[in-house]
């Protein structure tokens, strides 16, 4: 691996090996998701606690200061909607020329594995990979099912993860399932775990997040259970304390309700 690709990904990811991205791309497919229609202020407030921003080209020029050292991942494949027939349609949207000109520090795309476009989604990233390797950018693949969420098992993300690392990405996000171990095991790059569904508590993101890294991911690439929380910096504290830290869920939850306290005493202030 050159000095240029071993360079972007230590931006992204720590020297003790962990990472805490967040993603803000919905929009490319989702329009003006809830909590997200001004992504600019919906980040400021997180973006002191995120090692890297996963976003499209569209919203990092229009929403985030270039004053900004907060790493950039890329989002570089799109074409289809929520409206449309078929999200996992997706083609590649920007090129890498254009994150160079952003001085993205890796790009990311999605895979759809099992959907009618699989071939399609792969070639995409195998054509990314070839592009992004003769500039030193590393990959990320994201794991997406879509709406066959019925997948989502440790068979089905350990095959995704699998052949998404087999035509070279160098990080593959996906979903945490039961087993989390066997997805990882089966993968011989690093695993970051995808936020999915907002879920109804905060204890449930720290569960989920607390068990995969104890299963092996190196940390998460999660937006909506941050920032549609209705605590958004107690959450990304707490969760960036399991990440770093080797924090527990009772550590997590005291945190969260710590930091939740000091806001509103801030506010009745």
């Amino acid at each position: 691996m050159d000095w240029g690709m071993k360079n972007r990904l230590s931006r992204i990811i720590k020297p003790n090996g962990r990472c805490m991205l967040m993603p803000i791309d919905h929009g490319y497919f989702q329009g003006p998701t809830s909590k997200l229609e001004k992504p600019g202020e919906t980040i400021k407030q997180l973006l002191p606690y995120s090692d890297a921003l996963f976003v499209t080209r569209g919203v990092l020029r229009a929403c985030v200061s270039p004053a900004e050292t907060i790493p950039i991942i890329l989002r570089v494949s799109g074409g289809t909607s929520m409206v449309g027939k078929d999200l996992a349609n997706e083609t590649i949207t920007t090129s890498i020329e254009e994150a160079v000109r952003l001085n993205a520090s890796a790009v990311g795309m999605s895979v759809f594995i099992g959907s009618d476009y699989e071939h399609q989604t792969l070639s995409n990233l195998g054509n990314l990979v070839n592009e992004a390797e003769r500039y030193g950018i590393p990959v990320m693949a994201v794991t997406a099912v879509g709406r066959e969420l019925e997948k989502r098992d440790a068979r089905y993300l350990g095959l995704c993860c699998r052949i998404a690392a087999e035509i070279g990405a160098k990080v593959v996000k996906t979903y945490w399932c039961e087993d989390f171990d066997k997805v990882v095991n089966g993968c011989p790059v690093p695993v970051v775990i995808a936020g999915g569904p907002k879920v109804d508590t905060e204890r449930e993101v720290f569960e989920f997040v607390h068990d995969g890294m104890q299963r092996g991911a190196i940390g998460v690439n999660l937006g909506r259970n941050i920032w549609q929380s209705p605590h958004p910096v107690p959450t990304i504290r707490a969760l960036r304390h399991i990440i770093h830290e080797n924090g527990t869920v009772a550590q997590a939850l005291n945190i969260f309700n710590s930091v939740k306290n000091e806001e509103r005493k801030t506010i009745e202030v």
